[in-house]
């Protein structure tokens, strides 16, 4: 979609360790100040239809940034790269707090932002949020959008701790959106989760949508794509971030 009254580019700033990584960002153009937004990518790396989502917020007033997590692997094509990370056990999940803190200092050095920030991720990027919002005290607010692997028994070096054992250090409130046919998470992963936000009396909305609606709903380029649940799904996003960013 063509977009007006933004500026949208790829970055670089210091991540984890202070490592060099990657990014996309947009933001509104003007002198306001705006709130931001980190959108952590699927799976499949930060291929075009997330740095879509990363305008998508620019558009609606946030100054967005996508970081890069597989940066570190060198350049290539998304699938290549993406099989890579996997075989090797995915991101390890210290790595990726850094770079994710590393984001949100990038957005301190943007002169517009607000002090404000929220973190969005769907898939991979769904369960990298929610143990991102475990492990800062840096966000307002986060949302996840079908993280699989929040309740896990395969322990692995790169993902050493479930993270649903780290609910009761939740800094921020959490959006939650789910679709009922998805495998993981399962509706019953989904339900163990809210039980643990509960016991440990953490703010919380969860939604999840119908029957036909999978893992990757919100995937406009994939079969998984779902028009009706993606669209409740933003207005629910937007809504939520407009309550607890401005």
């Amino acid at each position: 979609m063509a977009y007006e009254g933004m500026l949208a580019e790829t970055v670089r700033f210091a991540g984890n360790n202070g490592d060099i990584i990657g990014g996309y960002l947009a933001r509104p153009l003007g002198s306001g100040l705006h709130p931001g937004v980190i959108v952590i990518h699927e799976v499949f790396g930060l291929v075009e239809h997330t740095k879509e989502m990363v305008r998508k917020f620019a558009a609606h007033g946030y100054i967005a940034l996508a970081p890069d997590l597989y940066y570190r692997e060198g350049p290539g094509e998304p699938e290549v790269i993406s099989a890579a990370v996997r075989q090797k056990g995915g991101v390890p999940d210290s790595r990726a707090i850094g770079d994710l803190e590393g984001a949100i200092t990038a957005l301190r050095s943007v002169a517009t932002f607000s002090g404000k920030a929220g973190c969005i991720g769907h898939c991979s990027g769904g369960r990298q949020t929610l143990l991102f919002a475990c492990n800062t005290k840096n966000l307002a607010a986060a949302v996840d959008c079908y993280g699989g692997r929040v309740i896990t028994d395969e322990l692995t070096p790169t993902q050493p701790k479930a993270v649903i054992n780290m609910v009761a250090d939740l800094g921020c409130p959490l959006l939650g959106l789910f679709g009922e046919s998805d495998a993981n998470p399962s509706p019953e992963h989904v339900a163990r989760l809210e039980r643990e936000l509960g016991k440990n009396k953490k703010e919380y909305e969860f939604k999840s949508y119908p029957p036909d609606t999978g893992h990757g709903f919100f995937a406009d380029y994939r079969p998984s794509y779902r028009q009706e649940s993606a669209v409740d799904g933003w207005q629910r996003i937007f809504a939520f971030f407009g309550r607890y960013l401005s």
